[in-house]
C-alpha cells in the first residue's frame, strides 16, 4: 500500500487528509501547529516530526500551504522537504502558488531525484470535506498517474495540463473569475437593498436565470444572513487575485475587472475581515 505524507492541515487539509484515512490509506501528517495533527491521529495517521522526515518516510508527499512564503519555507527551510526528498519519490504541491515559485521547487525536486506535480485545487471546505475537489495538475506524468489513486479519493475531476506552471496559471485564471463573481454578486445585493428590494428576492430570481450557479446560491444567502464562517479565507482570495495580476504584467494581458476587485478584497482586508470567507467583502460593499 502507497504510504502518503500530508504537509499542511488547515482548512482545506485536514478535510482532505481525513478523506484518505477514511479510504484506508497510510498517512503521515505534518503540521506548523502540532496540535493540528491531534484528529487526524485519532483517525489512525501517523505523525511526522518536520516535512524533512516525511518525505523521505513517504511514497508520494502532499502538500497543501498557504502561499508561495509557507511554500519555499516548508520545501527549502530547516528540516524541509528538499532535505528528504529523492529515490524517486513524488512531492505533490496543491497549494495556489506562482508558476515560478512551483517552477522553482520542481527544479529542486528533481535535482534531488524526486518527482514533482503542482495540483492546486478548485474547491473550499465543502468539497475538500465531501471529496468533491478539481484537481489542476502539470509536472511529471508518472507522478500524476501516481497520485491518481489519492485524488479520486480527496476529488470528483483531475486535470493533467502539461508543463510545470500551468497548474498555477490555471488557478489563478478561475479564481480572478471568481472573485468577479463574488464582487458583483455583493455589489448587485447592495444595490438592490439600496433601492428598496428584498435581498431574498434578488437571490430568488438570479437562481431563475441565465446566471443561476451554484456559488450565488451557497453565498447570497451567507451574505444576507451576515454568516461568513471561513471556507475559504478572503485573505487567500487576495493573494490570489495579487498573483493574478502579477501575472498578467508577465504576459502583457491588461486586467483591468480583476484590478478593480482585488482593490474591494485589499479594502476588506484592511478593514480586518481577512481570516473570515471571502463573502465578506460583502461587509465592505454594503458599507
Amino acid at each position: 500500500m502507497t504510504s502518503y505524507g500530508f504537509l499542511g492541515l488547515g482548512i482545506m487539509g485536514r478535510a482532505m487528509a481525513t478523506n484518505l484515512l477514511k479510504a484506508g490509506c497510510e498517512v503521515v501528517v505534518w503540521n506548523r501547529d502540532p496540535a493540528k495533527c491531534e484528529p487526524l491521529l485519532e483517525l489512525g495517521a501517523r505523525r511526522g516530526e518536520s516535512p524533512q522526515e516525511v518525505a523521505a518516510r513517504c511514497e508520494l508527499t502532499f502538500a497543501i500551504l498557504a502561499d508561495p512564503a509557507a511554500c519555499r519555507e516548508v520545501f527549502f527551510g530547516k528540516q524541509g522537504v528538499q532535505a528528504g526528498i529523492g529515490g524517486r519519490r513524488g512531492y505533490v504541491d496543491m497549494s495556489t502558488v506562482d508558476a515560478g515559485t512551483a517552477g522553482e521547487i520542481a527544479a529542486a525536486v528533481t535535482e534531488r531525484g524526486g518527482r514533482f506535480l503542482e495540483a492546486p485545487v478548485s474547491g473550499s471546505k465543502k468539497p475538500a470535506e465531501d471529496g468533491a475537489l478539481v484537481f489542476l495538475a502539470a509536472g511529471d506524468k508518472s507522478l500524476f498517474d501516481d497520485a491518481t489513486p489519492a485524488f479520486e479519493v480527496m476529488g470528483k475531476k483531475n486535470f493533467y495540463l502539461g508543463e510545470v506552471g500551468n497548474g498555477a496559471r490555471m488557478k489563478l485564471a478561475i479564481n480572478q473569475v471568481l472573485a468577479g463573481m463574488l464582487a458583483a454578486l455583493g455589489e448587485g445585493l447592495a444595490l438592490g437593498q439600496q433601492a428598496g428590494l428584498a435581498g431574498e428576492d434578488i437571490v430568488a430570481v438570479l437562481a431563475e436565470g441565465a446566471m443561476a450557479n451554484p456559488m450565488f446560491k451557497l453565498k447570497g444567502p451567507a451574505m444576507l444572513a451576515g454568516e461568513f464562517a471561513a471556507h475559504f479565507p478572503l485573505k487567500h482570495m487576495q493573494k490570489d487575485l495579487r498573483l493574478a495580476q502579477a501575472l498578467g504584467e508577465e504576459v502583457n494581458q491588461p486586467l483591468p475587472a480583476a484590478a478593480a476587485v482585488n482593490a474591494i478584497f485589499k479594502r476588506a482586508c484592511v478593514a480586518g475581515h481577512g481570516d473570515e470567507d471571502m463573502a465578506a467583502i460583502y461587509r465592505v460593499m454594503k458599507q
